[in-house]
C-alpha cells in the first residue's frame, strides 16, 4: 500500500518537506502537481519531517501537491541489453532507445563483504606505458586521476576505455559539458567499443540530484555484471562535481558546513563509492578509475585530500602527461613480479635517471657548465618524454619494456645504469654491446685488422732470411 500525503510543509530550492511516518532514508516518492509528476528521493529524516530532493526541480510545485511514497529506494534495470546504450543520471534513456525495466536492482547498497574478496593479483593492460610500466593498474583497484581543468583527462579515460583488457566498460559522467558527452559517445562508437560499454551521463544542464545518482547507478550495474563473471572497469568523471553536488544540497538543507563548505560526511560519501571495487572469489571483478579535478591545482583541497586516504594511490596528470613522481599505484608490486623479470628493474632505473635529468635541467637553467654525464641525462630525458611519457604512445607492455632498454642503450654504457649484470646480459640490446665486436659477423678490432692485412711468414721464409744475413 502506497502512502500518499496531500500537504507540503516547506519548499527550499529543489528540496520539499512533508510530515510523514514509516518512511525510510533514500526512499523514492512521486510528487504530483499541476506541472505533472516528478520523481523525488528522501535525503534526510528529522522525526516526522521528511526532506525530499526533487529530481526535475521544484518549479511549479505548490504546497497542495500530492506526495506518494513508493516504498523502495532508487532502482535500475540490469540485463545484457544495457550494453551499447546511453542513459541519464537517473537511468532514463538518453539515446532515444527503448526503456529497460526488467530485472530491477537497488542502487546505493553496501559494499561487498571482505570475506568474499580476494587479494588483487591480475594486471589490467591499458596500452599506456606510463601506466602499464611505471604504475600498473591492478584488477579490483580503486585509483583517482588528479588533474586540473584543461588537462586531457577525458581523452585519457576514452583511450583506456578503448584499450583496457576487460569485458565491460561502464562510464559515469557527472557535470559534463555536452561536447564532452558527445566526445565519449562518438569515440567509443567509431572504435567499435560501444558494444561492450554502458554510459550514464549527467550534463551540467541536468538536475543536481541526478549527479549524485551517477556513481551509485554505475556501480550497481557494474556489480551485477561482476557477479556474472565479467571483468568490469568503471570510469568516473568528475568526482569533484559529485562533491560539489553534495555541498549544494547540504547548503540547501542548512547543514553546518565543514572544510570549504563541504558537508562533514564527505569522506564517508566518497568511501561508500570507492569501496565498491572488488575482486570476487568465485566471480568477476570491479576496477574503479575516477577523475578528481583539483581547483587551483591544490592537492589539499577537501576532495583530493579525502580521496587520497581512501584509494590505493593516484595518477597525476600535468602538462598533458602522467607525472611519474607524484603518481603511485600501491598495488603494482603484486603484479610487476609476474609480468617480466626485468619489469621492476626497468621501472626503478628509468625513474631514477629521469630524476637526474630534472636536476640537470635546473643546473642548466642556472647557467652551470654541463658535464659529459649531464649531456647524457639531457639526451635521455628528451627520449624518455617523447617515446614513453607522451600520451600519444600506444604500445603493449613488452614493447614498452624493450623500448626502455633501447633508450638506455642509446644514452648510457651498461655499467652506468647500475643494473644487475644478469639482466644486462639478457636484455641489453645486442647492437649496443661493445664486447660483441669481434664475434662472428662483427668487425674485428683495429689492431687485429691491421695484422690480418699483413701476409704471414712461414718458418722456411724465416730460415732463408737468417741464412742470407749470415752470408753477408
Amino acid at each position: 500500500m502506497y502512502k500518499v500525503y496531500h500537504r507540503i510543509e516547506q519548499i527550499a530550492g529543489n528540496v520539499i518537506t512533508v510530515n510523514a511516518a514509516g518512511v525510510s532514508y533514500r526512499e523514492l516518492a512521486e510528487v504530483t502537481s499541476a506541472e505533472g509528476v516528478s520523481l523525488a528521493q528522501v535525503i534526510r529524516l528529522e522525526g516526522k519531517r521528511v526532506f525530499l530532493q526533487v529530481f526535475a526541480g521544484s518549479r511549479g510545485i505548490g504546497t497542495d501537491a500530492r506526495v506518494r511514497f513508493l516504498g523502495h529506494p532508487m532502482q535500475t534495470s540490469f540485463s545484457e541489453a544495457l550494453l551499447g546504450r546511453v542513459f541519464t543520471g537517473s537511468g532514463r534513456p538518453r539515446d532515444n532507445g527503448p526503456a529497460i525495466e526488467e530485472n530491477m536492482v537497488d542502487i546505493g547498497g553496501p559494499s561487498v563483504n571482505p570475506a568474499k574478496r580476494i587479494i588483487p593479483r591480475n594486471m589490467v593492460r591499458t596500452g599506456i606505458p606510463m601506466i602499464d610500466v611505471f604504475n600498473t593498474l591492478v584488477e579490483s583497484q580503486k585509483l583517482p586521476i588528479f588533474s586540473v581543468a584543461g588537462e586531457p583527462y577525458n581523452q585519457v579515460l576514452a583511450r583506456i576505455a578503448l584499450q583496457a583488457e576487460v569485458d565491460v566498460i561502464i562510464l559515469g559522467g557527472m557535470g559534463l559539458k555536452f561536447d564532452d558527452y558527445l566526445f565519449f559517445r562518438d569515440t567509443l562508437e567509431e572504435a567499435g567499443a560501444l558494444s561492450r560499454a554502458v554510459l550514464f551521463i549527467h550534463t551540467a544542464a541536468d538536475p543536481t540530484v541526478e549527479c549524485l545518482l551517477v556513481p551509485d547507478i554505475a556501480l550497481a550495474v557494474a556489480e551485477q555484471f561482476a557477479l556474472n563473471d565479467k571483468r568490469v572497469l568503471v570510469l568516473l568523471t568528475d568526482m569533484t562535481n559529485f562533491a560539489d553536488a553534495l555541498k549544494e544540497i547540504a547548503i540547501t538543507m542548512e547543514q553546518i558546513p565543514s572544510n570549504r563548505g563541504y558537508p562533514g560526511d564527505l569522506y564517508s560519501q566518497l568511501a561508500a563509492r570507492y569501496e565498491k571495487a572488488v575482486d570476487f572469489d568465485t566471480a568477476g571483478s570491479i576496477t574503479i578509475l575516477a577523475v578528481t579535478t583539483m581547483p587551483g591545482d591544490d592537492v589539499t583541497h577537501p576532495v583530493p585530500d579525502n580521496t587520497g586516504y581512501i584509494t590505493e594511490g593516484q595518477f597525476y596528470l600535468r602538462n598533458g602527461r602522467i607525472e611519474p613522481f607524484g603518481s603511485l599505484s600501491r598495488l603494482k608490486q603484486l603484479v610487476n613480479k609476474r609480468t617480466r623479470e626485468d619489469h621492476r628493474t626497468i621501472m626503478n632505473t628509468m625513474i631514477q635517471l629521469y630524476a637526474g635529468f630534472k636536476e640537470t635541467l635546473e643546473k642548466q637553467s642556472m647557467g652551470f657548465r654541463m658535464s659529459a654525464w649531464d649531456n647524457k641525462l639531457l639526451k635521455y630525458g628528451e627520449m624518455f618524454e617523447r617515446e614513453l611519457m607522451d600520451l600519444g604512445v600506444n604500445i603493449p607492455l613488452e614493447e614498452a619494456l624493450d623500448r626502455g632498454w633501447r633508450i638506455l642503450a642509446d644514452c648510457f654504457e651498461p655499467a652506468e645504469t647500475g643494473m644487475p649484470s644478469d639482466l644486462l646480459e639478457k636484455f641489453w640490446p645486442r647492437e649496443a654491446r661493445p664486447q660483441d665486436a669481434g664475434e662472428e659477423g662483427g668487425e674485428p678490432p683495429a689492431g687485429e685488422a691491421e695484422a690480418a692485412e699483413q701476409p704471414q711468414k712461414s718458418e722456411n721464409d724465416s730460415e732463408k732470411e737468417q741464412e742470407k744475413a749470415s752470408q753477408e
